[in-house]
């Protein structure tokens, strides 16, 4: 609606106002934790806990409102409609941009259960993220470099061990568990650095999915295997929404069967963990050919910039 403005103006307005709305519901949701860490009764805490979901839910949906107010936005979504907000989902997704969290939230509305993302233990210090991600019972992972692990080998593990005391939150209402198991944002430096075998990914990491699955294979309806895609803006997407330079997001989903091919120990088992592997790598081998299909549509007039050359 307002994309017409200047690019310097429509961040002068957007800005403040995506902060603000952050700030609002971020601080209801942050006041939702602590409320809940004062009740005793079970039954009260899951009360305060619906009223932090309803305010998850709109910082959701005032965030679609502002994108699509400064922004003249195509969406297009493929694949959801066997989706359920009464069913328990494990998401993967590649990781692009800042914006894919706003993004896979807002698609969960009134499609499947709000999402629970796998968060950097940095960002627990982030205002109202941090907060906020919390009171919601978000799981912050802490990752450990094989230098430390030798040091130390008592972190061997610790992040699974985090991954497995969070997923027991979960089995109390219908949840959405979203890992972005490339473990970080794409950028070209990344891509070089890890060697990807891979044009628009990084390498995929099991160990992490293959252990809520484990843990929670029972309870998942499905996984579903989510491809996110910015064709026309391959450079800092964030930056580019918050300019009203935004053209088009691309959200593919795959509903995949939660199945004996999936679910097993994949830290004690070699033949599993070497299926489950395989299994993965596969889904990343389709998902980096899907990108590219993409890229290379005729109405994609910036598809040239895209090989493994954004920051964003």
């Amino acid at each position: 609606m307002l994309a017409f403005l200047p690019a310097p103006l429509i961040l002068l307005l957007s800005l403040p106002l995506f902060t603000l709305n952050l700030t609002v519901w971020g601080l209801i949701v942050t006041l939702c934790g602590v409320v809940k860490l004062l009740l005793p009764m079970p039954s009260a805490r899951q009360r305060v806990s619906k009223v932090a979901h309803w305010a998850y839910r709109h910082w959701s949906l005032h965030n679609r409102q502002l994108i699509e107010l400064f922004n003249k936005v195509e969406w297009q979504i493929e694949g959801e409609a066997r989706l359920s907000p009464q069913s328990w989902y494990l998401l993967i997704s590649n990781h692009r941009s800042w914006l894919d969290i706003p993004v896979l939230s807002q698609f969960a509305l009134d499609r499947i259960p709000e999402p629970k993302f796998f968060l950097k233990e940095e960002l627990k210090w982030v205002p109202f993220i941090g907060s906020a991600s919390w009171a919601l019972d978000m799981p912050f992972m802490k990752r450990y470099s094989q230098a430390q692990i030798r040091k130390n080998p008592a972190l061997q593990g610790k992040d699974i061990e985090t991954t497995r005391q969070s997923c027991e939150k979960f089995r109390e209402q219908p949840t959405t568990i979203i890992n972005f198991v490339e473990g970080t944002r794409f950028t070209a430096a990344k891509h070089r650095l890890k060697n990807s075998p891979f044009r628009f990914l990084l390498p995929a990491k099991a160990g992490g999915i293959a252990f809520t699955l484990a843990s929670m294979g029972s309870l998942f309806d499905a996984v579903l295997d989510v491809t996110l895609i910015y064709p026309d803006n391959p450079r800092h997407v964030l930056v580019a929404m918050l300019l009203g330079r935004l053209k088009r997001v691309v959200i593919q989903v795959d509903v995949l069967p939660v199945d004996a091919q999936i679910i097993g120990d994949y830290f004690q088992n070699e033949v599993f963990r070497q299926q489950f592997q395989m299994w993965l790598n596969q889904r990343w081998v389709d998902k980096d050919q899907r990108i590219a299909a993409c890229l290379a549509a005729p109405d994609n007039t910036l598809k040239q910039q895209l090989d493994c050359t954004s920051t964003s």
